[in-house]
């Protein structure tokens, strides 16, 4: 899968200036959903304000009980302390999961940095194993990238 067909039109959503930032993360989640064949669940977490956890922000997918986030806790808050990408090609292979589905096979998580700080995420999941490239990675860090932009 070639990404780059698709980053002018993530462009394209950030530069929407008459929609409101939780519409065009929807977009970008929609866009991304419909898009990558193994891209089943995206969808975007924040820092919930001082607290030490994440909350759901705007998604595309099954519905999820997990709203809120502990940092630390499961993929998304591993990431939320490490600061790194995480790339899961198994969850069934991890101790510190949060199933959010029985069909969700692997995961991605990739921070979003504004001023060098740490305010978010944007997650995978796959329904197929093992299907995340290091293409993902590069393509998921740039929408982060033009996340970040838009948010500064």
């Amino acid at each position: 899968m070639t990404f780059d067909p698709l980053k002018p039109q993530i462009k394209t959503i950030i530069n929407q200036t008459t929609a409101s930032t939780n519409e065009r993360l929807l977009s970008i989640c929609s866009l991304l959903e419909q898009q990558i064949p193994h891209y089943n669940w995206v969808g975007f977490y924040f820092k919930n304000g001082d607290k030490n956890e994440l909350k759901l922000g705007p998604y595309v997918g099954a519905p999820t009980d997990h709203t809120i986030i502990p940092f630390g806790k499961g993929i998304c808050g591993q990431v939320a302390v490490s600061n790194k990408n995480f790339v899961v090609p198994d969850v069934s292979a991890q101790d510190n999961y949060i199933a959010c589905s029985i069909n969700v096979k692997a995961e991605i998580v990739i921070p979003l940095f504004v001023n060098g700080e740490n305010i978010g995420q944007i997650d995978i999941d796959s329904n197929t194993a093992d299907p995340f490239t290091a293409e993902d990675e590069r393509f998921l860090e740039f929408v982060c990238e033009e996340v970040a932009m838009m948010l500064a």
